[in-house]
């Protein structure tokens, strides 16, 4: 066990008694050594930890400095603003880029040349077998509007969204609109807010893909109503 001599340096007893006198250098090397054992440490603040409190502590400098400005005064908007910024940040860092729950905006068909209704049908149905129910959705969706298509019951443009062939194709098919809605709802949650599909929500839209099969399209005048 260390003892502290004259001047600071510590000596160490020989079995004997003898005083043993260390070197100041070694010494205190031998502290920092001692120091850095994992062993003291165990309970340390990670460095996220440290990072968030260091984030937390400038946070409540400025609303400090914020409160003690004069409102309306040019400093105070300042720091009001860079106040926000940092706030935006922080839970930017903290939580990660916000996502979107539903991208309805998003276009129907892939950007991979256009396919028959019957083709997407296929596609649908291995889908099925195979239980990937949220591709089989997207494909039958996919199917129902192309026959829509094909049957000029709808014109084809490219970039069109699952909710705008609903309303387009609900006008000339009114006693199909609520069931046309409900299905591109359902292809928005699925596919783009990544929500879990089932049977049900496939066999729905193979069912009005033909029941919309045998509908007769109702002539909508330009500006008017159907007649």
């Amino acid at each position: 066990m260390p003892h502290w001599g004259v001047g600071g340096v510590p000596t160490r007893l020989l079995a004997d008694g003898a005083p043993v006198t260390v070197p100041r250098g070694p010494a205190r090397d031998a502290a920092r050594d001692e120091l850095l054992n994992p062993a003291y440490h165990r309970h340390d603040p990670s460095l996220v930890q440290r990072a968030t409190a260091w984030l937390d502590d400038r946070i409540g400098e400025l609303f400090g400095k914020v409160g003690e400005s004069v409102a309306g005064t040019g400093t105070g908007i300042v720091l009001a603003v860079l106040l926000a910024a940092i706030v935006v940040a922080a839970v930017w860092w903290r939580l990660g880029a916000p996502r979107r729950e539903a991208r309805s905006g998003a276009a129907l068909f892939a950007h991979r040349g256009p396919r028959t209704a019957d083709q997407h049908r296929a596609e649908a149905a291995a889908h099925a077998a195979a239980g990937d129910w949220p591709q089989a959705v997207r494909e039958q969706m996919r199917a129902l509007v192309r026959a829509l298509e094909e049957r000029t019951v709808l014109d084809v443009r490219p970039g069109r969204t699952a909710d705008e062939a609903a309303a387009e194709a609900g006008r000339t098919l009114p006693d199909h609109a609520a069931a046309l809605t409900a299905a591109a709802r359902t292809f928005d949650d699925v596919v783009y807010g990544e929500r879990t599909a089932d049977r049900a929500a496939y066999d729905g839209l193979l069912a009005l893909d033909r029941a919309l099969g045998a509908a007769r399209p109702v002539l909508v005048p330009t500006g008017g109503a159907a007649v």
